[in-house]
């Protein structure tokens, strides 16, 4: 089902007289869309006269207020399967996003309101379905009040209904309000700076040394990291530009693509703030130096199998990397070394912490982070603090404290490349 005509806000309207309809009073209600079409509504039943010319002025002031539903027999259910559909998918940038969104809803909205009609909702309605859900987790009902309040919005922008009845409710006084746009960043879930040397020291005999480097001494997201290309080196200023990731396009099946490549599709960022420029360390640049000879000397020993596709952190015929190709060797790293469990997503958290914790600019170590509009707190000595800044600082004092110039570059053998001893020089 579809809302037509595809939940395009209306430009003119009129109201017709008062008329007799099958015996009874009635008004016909006349909306004209921007690309020429209209959409009649009946609104007929009335005994009397006087009662239709009632309804028929409050139709006129609905109207002229912008507060008129034209959907007003939308059920819960339908609105937010097309919602989910029509706009959530074509407006978020990733499969994941999209796939987190149809998730709260068909798992915890529609369950609990999908039978009501979107006009019936009511405050105390979403205050059931915030404590319902609350008592379940709360991380799902932040999630849930999340989609709950972007949905209703999108719902009144588009006449669904004339009130959102999300706005101002919030979860039950025992869950703690979030400070509005604040990431948390929890020491305890961190590596320290000894601990980070250790994974880096030990990561430089395995595959993913260059991923690594990328995600605790720059920050970058796990697909971010596997979308990364060579182009994006700017090698006079030494600097990244992260323009890309990796991942599924919504509405793509698996069908039209190359085997192992369906989850490997060049996609846009999570965010508009993740588009970024950084500055590259000078142990990450050289690295990347690194990786290039052995690029280069694979495609030109592997002429006919080898895939240029210019990709940093790639196998050794040049395909890029799966999104959970790192978690063995990882986990591996973790183990023998006896370091902390630390996650793959905490450990782009660790970058962040030891950032601060070197007195980096906190607005600074945001946009590094690509976080849109937050305001870092940390979690040190058992209190958070609040902060804020202004500014990007380099990156490489904080590089040089924390490697000592130790030479931890990627390692120039691969066992299974017949030609990684033969030294080729790149410029």
């Amino acid at each position: 089902m579809r809302l037509e005509p595809g939940l395009q806000n209306f430009v003119e309207w009129n109201v017709e007289p008062v008329m007799r309809i099958r015996g009874k009073y009635g008004y016909r209600v006349v909306l004209h869309y921007m690309d020429g079409t209209t959409r009649e509504q009946q609104k007929s039943g009335f005994l009397t006269e006087r009662e239709a010319v009632s309804a028929r002025d409050i139709t006129v002031g609905e109207l002229s207020s912008g507060k008129y539903v034209v959907y007003s027999n939308l059920s819960v259910e339908v609105f937010f399967t097309i919602w989910v559909e029509e706009d959530i998918q074509s407006r978020v940038g990733s499969s994941e996003t999209y796939a987190t969104y149809r998730s709260v809803v068909k798992n915890h909205i529609i369950p609990v309101l999908g039978k009501k009609k979107m006009v019936a909702i009511r405050r105390s309605d979403v205050q059931k379905l915030y404590n319902m859900k609350t008592a379940y987790s709360v991380s799902v009902a932040r999630l849930i009040k999340t989609v709950m309040n972007t949905a209703m919005q999108y719902a009144v922008d588009k006449k669904v209904i004339s009130e959102n009845p999300a706005k101002d409710v919030g979860l039950p006084k025992k869950v703690l309000k979030k400070p509005f746009h604040t990431r948390d960043i929890d020491s305890q879930k961190t590596m320290t700076m000894e601990q980070v040397l250790v994974l880096i020291t030990a990561s430089r005999d395995t595959p993913i040394h260059m991923q690594v480097l990328l995600n605790v001494l720059m920050g970058l997201r796990r697909s971010e990291i596997n979308g990364v290309k060579y182009s994006d080196v700017d090698y006079i200023n030494r600097t990244l530009t992260v323009r890309r990731q990796l991942g599924k396009k919504i509405r793509s099946k698996k069908e039209d693509f190359a085997p192992k490549t369906f989850t490997k599709q060049e996609v846009g960022l999570k965010t508009p703030s993740s588009y970024r420029v950084l500055p590259i360390p000078d142990m990450v640049f050289e690295a990347i130096l690194k990786e290039r000879k052995l690029y280069e000397k694979r495609r030109s020993r592997r002429k006919r199998e080898f895939q240029d596709l210019d990709y940093i952190c790639c196998s050794t015929y040049g395909r890029p990397r799966s999104k959970d190709f790192h978690w063995k060797h990882y986990k591996k790293l973790l183990e023998e070394n006896n370091l902390p469990n630390v996650s793959w997503h905490h450990l782009r958290s660790t970058f962040c912490t030891l950032l601060l914790k070197n007195d980096f600019n906190p607005k600074a170590v945001s946009k590094l982070m690509g976080h849109a509009k937050e305001i870092i707190t940390i979690d040190v000595y058992g209190d958070k603090r609040n902060i804020i800044a202004d500014c990007i600082d380099e990156l490489q004092p904080f590089i040089d404290e924390l490697m000592d110039d130790e030479d931890v570059g990627p390692s120039d053998t691969d066992d299974d490349d017949p030609v990684a001893n033969t030294e080729v020089f790149f410029t």
